[in-house]
């Protein structure tokens, strides 16, 4: 938990400190059959360097939104960052629980402020096909005639920056995040890497020895 000083990326004694993250860190784990990279990255705009030398290497994003603040001035311009790198997007809207914030009214600002495309996953399965359906008219032919929409489509969909899935809950109580993380193994799909060995320099970084490290 961040408030107690013992987040798992977070281990600069100013991160700590301030409670927020400063320096992109990563982490591996596994979920759902599948190995996941996560690099987490400053979300604060005085940190902004830090996590756009990531965007070149990221094969998805997942952009948290505050459900208590809303789509702020700094989550628009890390929206068209995503844009600029043709990044496709997850939403997290965390922080549902507090008093006062209202999920139709987190979603309305989010789709009028970043994307009609932006289709809320965590709802019944009838309800976001619904909607994703809304988002193209390939897709809009295929519910009607069966209902439903191909997984496999949805993933296409999703990768070509068509339709942003979006889930809510709260990080600090364990909320929606089990729904979001099986949506997000759902609904996406591992590159097709080639067979010759290629990498793409990130980050630089020094240890505490000042020993140089190249983040690949």
């Amino acid at each position: 938990r961040v408030d107690n000083q013992n987040a798992y990326l977070d281990t600069n004694a100013i991160e700590r400190e301030r409670g927020i993250t400063i320096f992109s860190k990563e982490a591996v784990f596994s979920f759902g059959g599948r190995e996941i990279t996560l690099l987490d990255t400053p979300g604060h705009v005085d940190f902004s360097a830090e996590m756009e030398r990531t965007l070149q290497v990221m094969d998805y994003a997942v952009l948290l939104v505050s459900g208590a603040d809303g789509v702020q001035g700094h989550t628009m311009t890390l929206w068209r960052l995503l844009e600029r790198y043709q990044i496709p997007v997850f939403l997290f809207v965390n922080k549902m629980d507090q008093d006062g914030v209202e999920e139709s009214a987190v979603f309305t600002q989010i789709q009028q402020r970043l994307s009609d495309n932006c289709v809320a996953f965590g709802r019944e399965e009838d309800g976001f096909m619904e909607a994703a359906a809304m988002c193209d008219e390939n897709l809009l032919e295929e519910f009607l005639e069966s209902g439903t929409i191909a997984k496999e489509n949805l993933c296409r969909y999703i990768r070509e920056r068509k339709i942003f899935p979006c889930f809510f809950g709260s990080a600090l109580k364990l909320t929606g995040v089990e729904e979001f993380l099986q949506g997000f193994t759902q609904y996406t799909v591992v590159p097709d890497y080639p067979e010759e060995f290629g990498a793409k320099v990130f980050k630089i970084a020094r240890d505490e020895k000042n020993n140089r490290l190249t983040y690949l």
